[in-house]
């Protein structure tokens, strides 16, 4: 297939491919998917190889956020039966971050429900980052509060995170229709703040929240230039109670089609399967490690993932290895001056409509399977061990 050809031939040099080309691989036909599927792998095998990155999340305070995104089990309003909890004292958190770290995670993601941090807040998620380093040596510690105030990227870089995490979610054209009491420029900001603090930057989005594939491409292409090191692509998990629950518009196939189109446009990222995976993938999640090279292990924010040790099984039975803690995980290029993904080194042509769009939406009619979401009871927060 031309396109495909095409694509890996950009994806190979860091070239960014065209909107019409991103947009032809969401409208590719089920019959075309694993050579799509396969295309994306060599993309992925170039910059890094059979590698699968662990990252484990900690909740460090559960529900009950002032913030109404759609989407959210959090939500303000929302009637989700979920854990909730303040915040978790650096030694419970870092118990929880040690379960993650012995099961083969890489790197602590530790996140907390809010609009954003007050100043207490960075000083509690501080102590509880020199708790996990202190006790988990080499371990990567990433941050994900909220919306950052000036000053609060710095503090969090001097107390020894690594990263920074706030995703884009969708496209700047839709955002207002998912979340009112922020805006897209809001996020992009706290991006750059934790960039100009020297953070590794994690964005990412989350698909199937009803929005068009021209809104994936469009939320893909922003990230491009955004430059991220990773890329979190969440899969919207229907939680009941929440504005979005009854959209269950994802099929396997579909899932890939967006991982593949997303490891085209930003190659040389950490392209992270996140949340969502085990209910839209299910069976198919092997497929998915020729697209991504890093993984959450065990369970989510408010959901439970499949166990941790499932997850190292599929990994290894796949033919992927486990990324050690003493291997980099980005390409030497993303370290170097001027380096960043190439944003500004292809073409980008006007955005049309998707060749095929009407054939590709008849094939992803799915069936809600709606006894795959599971609410979390167990790890942080609760008196029950974690699956990790």
């Amino acid at each position: 297939m031309d396109l495909l050809n095409t694509l890996v031939d950009k994806g190979l040099r860091r070239k960014l491919p065209t909107r019409e080309e991103a947009l032809a691989v969401l409208a590719t036909s089920n019959d075309d998917l694993l050579e799509v599927v396969a295309a994306a792998g060599k993309v992925r095998r170039q910059w890094f190889g059979r590698r699968v990155k662990l990252n484990y999340l900690v909740n460090l305070k559960s529900g009950l956020c002032p913030e109404d995104c759609s989407y959210c089990s959090q939500r303000l309003g929302s009637k989700a039966e979920i854990l909730k909890y303040t915040w978790l004292k650096p030694d419970e958190a870092s118990k929880a971050a040690a379960a993650g770290v012995a099961g083969g995670a890489k790197r602590v993601c530790l996140v907390a429900s809010g609009r954003g941090p007050t100043d207490r807040d960075v000083d509690r998620v501080s102590e509880t980052i020199e708790a996990i380093k202190e006790q988990n040596e080499g371990v990567e510690v990433c941050a994900c509060l909220g919306l950052l105030s000036d000053g609060q990227a710095d503090r969090l870089r001097s107390a020894g995170a690594d990263a920074y995490n706030h995703n884009l979610n969708t496209s700047e054209g839709t955002y207002g229709e998912i979340t009112t009491t922020h805006t897209y420029a809001d996020r992009v900001e706290t991006v750059h703040q934790a960039q100009a603090a020297g953070l590794s930057a994690c964005s990412g989005l989350i698909a199937g929240m009803g929005e068009s594939d021209a809104d994936l491409v469009d939320v893909v292409f922003s990230l491009r230039e955004l430059d991220p090191d990773s890329v979190p692509v969440n899969f919207l998990i229907p939680f009941e109670g929440t504005p979005l629950a009854k959209e269950w518009n994802l099929t396997p196939q579909r899932c890939l089609r967006i991982l593949a189109m997303v490891r085209f446009v930003c190659p040389d990222v950490e392209v992270r399967l996140a949340g969502g995976r085990e209910v839209h993938l299910r069976s198919m999640q092997p497929l998915a490690l020729h697209l991504v090279n890093s993984i959450f292990l065990g369970d989510y924010l408010t959901s439970e993932g499949q166990a941790g040790q499932a997850d190292l099984d599929m990994i290894a039975d796949a033919g992927f290895e486990v990324e050690g803690a003493g291997t980099t995980t980005l390409p030497g290029h993303r370290a170097q001056p001027g380096g960043g993904c190439g944003a500004h080194d292809g073409g980008c042509a006007p955005c049309g409509d998707a060749p095929g769009e009407a054939a590709a939406e008849s094939q992803d009619t799915p069936a809600a399977r709606t006894d795959l979401v599971a609410v979390r009871r167990r790890g942080a927060g609760t008196d029950l061990a974690p699956n990790a």
